[in-house]
């Protein structure tokens, strides 16, 4: 069967926004089939798959995508785990760099800090338990500041408006006026793993489903590295779950069963 001439619909987070944009681009050129990737707070993703709106992939971190499984709005056993995203720490472009090579340098630079950033989603809320953690919580309700819904924390760190600011390395890879000083360190360090599920009604007898496998199987196929690495995310491929018998051969030669 030939795909849709219309594009096959996904939603994902705005930490793969970017990526996504170049894997769907890549995608197009190798296979000629369209994709069109709609990227909003991780929040508001999970929320709208939830309430039943229709997308052919959902691409969000591992905790969401596992918990619209259990709620039955993604398919049992359809999670792909198709790329990895460390936190990291950054300061305006220009300003005083801060230590945070330790635990200790690393509060110390979050105690000092006139202004912070965290992003929403699970990363974000990792970020703010491990300060409040520290016993500064009262601080960061003080000097925290909310970033709109789809603006990344990178973006306000760069207007001057938060002094330190903490969000997946994707968001903040290239962006003008940030100086991103690196990972949070050990025994802290955070990576999201993001994942794919399909949704409910894409079953495999779905005409759509040899199309949504083939561009899941994409997301995780030697092609797509590069760009992976090109936006500051890397692959983990003994972690990734590859559910359907047939997305075991080569991309190319996928490309070519159409």
């Amino acid at each position: 069967m030939s795909p849709r001439p219309a594009p096959y619909q996904a939603i994902s987070s705005m930490a793969t926004r970017q990526l996504l944009a170049d894997l769907v681009l890549e995608h197009e050129r190798l296979s000629g089939v369209r994709w069109q990737v709609e990227s909003v707070g991780g929040v508001d993703a999970a929320r709208r798959v939830a309430a039943g709106e229709a997308f052919d992939l959902v691409l969000l971190a591992s905790d969401a995508i596992d918990a619209l499984i259990e709620q039955g709005h993604l398919l049992a056993g359809s999670r792909v785990d198709w790329v990895l995203s460390n936190v990291v720490v950054a300061v305006p472009l220009g300003a005083p760099v801060p230590d945070i090579s330790t635990e200790a340098q690393l509060r110390r630079a979050v105690s000092e800090a006139p202004t912070l950033g965290i992003s929403t989603g699970p990363s974000g809320t990792y970020v703010e338990t491990l300060i409040r953690g520290w016993g500064l919580g009262e601080l960061l309700d003080q000097r925290r500041v909310m970033p709109p819904p789809g603006t990344p924390v990178g973006r306000l760190i760069a207007q001057g408006q938060v002094a330190l600011g903490f969000q997946q390395r994707s968001e903040m890879v290239g962006l003008p006026g940030v100086h991103v000083l690196g990972p949070l360190p050990e025994p802290v360090a955070y990576t999201t793993t993001f994942s794919a599920g399909i949704p409910a009604q894409i079953t495999p007898q779905h005409p759509d489903r040899v199309e949504v496998d083939r561009f899941l199987h994409f997301l995780t196929s030697h092609p797509s590295q590069s760009f992976k690495l090109q936006h500051g995310m890397s692959a983990d491929r003994k972690s990734t779950r590859l559910n359907s018998s047939h997305i075991t051969i080569s991309y190319a030669v996928f490309c070519l069963k159409k």
